[in-house]
């Protein structure tokens, strides 16, 4: 079977973007590749948390994924941190990463932008460990959003350096991977682009919320004053509920409320009522499990000790072929 990995960052509670978008796939990609699946909190250390967020962070994320249907039996769930070698890839490969190509990456320069005090050179060399990452599997699919694919071209450029470099085909080029045809994204509820983690507190519903949070949430969602025209065009804050309807409602529910909007019937609360509940019941089923699995101390730590066995299984081969290609010899 060919090989995936994907990531995501211990930055706090997964949300619906999080799950439809990416973590509903990861589930079904399980049945049909080698899937290794890693919480990245080596990542997170660029913005600093404190020991005991970094920790409950990890612990949250761990939790979201067995509770949302990742299977430790059947993919491999690891912590970033509990597999070494990957530190190890990343020092290599940072011997060949230049400046001028991490300097230009979009990101970093978006996050100079955003965050002018806290240029560190984790920020800069995040696409070097993103590569380790992915090479220390030597995977070749990597399902990574529009975002990330300036950083999966990166990781191809670091593995055919390394192999022009030593004259060795040894990495495996990585490429971007959408397992479902129909790529969902889920926007927030700010009003303005997708739903994330670090766009403000009322932007993301996250899976853990309960039933009184997501209304409260959703009926703080940006709307407008309503349309004037019948059949016009949907404004960009309410065509996002409307996309988020389409995901968690039932195909008469999004008809019902398109033909009030586009009849200009439409009452926002009553719209905004009904996703409150809809999304209630659609993440009904994971916030049960959440509540299950955040409890069973036992289970986690064995499935966190499972899971970087078998990632340093895979890592720990990796390296000790780099190493020998490299020059390293033991005397």
């Amino acid at each position: 079977m060919e090989t995936v990995v994907s990531g995501i960052r211990s930055t706090g509670n997964l949300h619906l973007g999080n799950y439809y978008g990416a973590i509903q796939n990861f589930v079904k990609m399980q049945h049909e590749y080698n899937c290794y699946f890693f919480i990245a909190d080596l990542h997170s250390l660029t913005t600093h948390p404190t020991p005991a967020d970094l920790h409950g962070n990890i612990k949250q994320v761990l939790v979201e994924y067995l509770a949302a249907g990742i299977d430790p039996e059947r993919a491999t769930i690891y912590i970033q941190s509990d597999v070494p070698e990957v530190s190890e890839l990343y020092l290599y490969l940072n011997m060949n990463a230049y400046l001028g190509e991490l300097e230009r990456a979009t990101s970093f320069k978006d996050k100079v932008r955003a965050n002018p005090d806290n240029v560190n050179a984790g920020l800069l060399t995040y696409p070097v460990l993103m590569a380790a990452d992915i090479l220390i599997h030597k995977a070749t699919k990597v399902p990574v959003g529009k975002d990330q694919e300036q950083h999966l071209e990166m990781s191809r450029t670091f593995g055919n350096r390394f192999n022009r470099l030593y004259n060795k085909e040894y990495f495996p080029e990585p490429y971007a991977f959408n397992f479902s045809d129909n790529l969902v994204k889920i926007p927030g509820l700010d009003g303005k682009g997708k739903m994330g983690k670090s766009e403000g507190e009322g932007n993301a519903v996250y899976l853990s919320d309960s039933p009184e949070a997501i209304r409260k949430k959703v009926m703080r969602a940006v709307t407008d004053s309503g349309p004037t025209v019948e059949n016009s065009e949907k404004p960009v804050e309410i065509q996002n509920l409307f996309d988020i309807i389409k995901v968690v409602s039932s195909a008469d529910t999004y008809e019902h409320f398109d033909n009030l909007y586009n009849t200009c019937q439409i009452r926002y609360g009553d719209l905004k009522k009904q996703l409150a509940e809809d999304i209630i019941i659609a993440t009904a089923p994971i916030r049960e499990r959440i509540n299950d699995i955040a409890n069973d101390t036992l289970y986690l730590r064995q499935v966190a000790r499972h899971g970087a066995i078998k990632a340093r299984e895979s890592a720990s081969r990796t390296i000790r072929e780099v190493r020998e290609i490299i020059g390293f010899k033991n005397f």
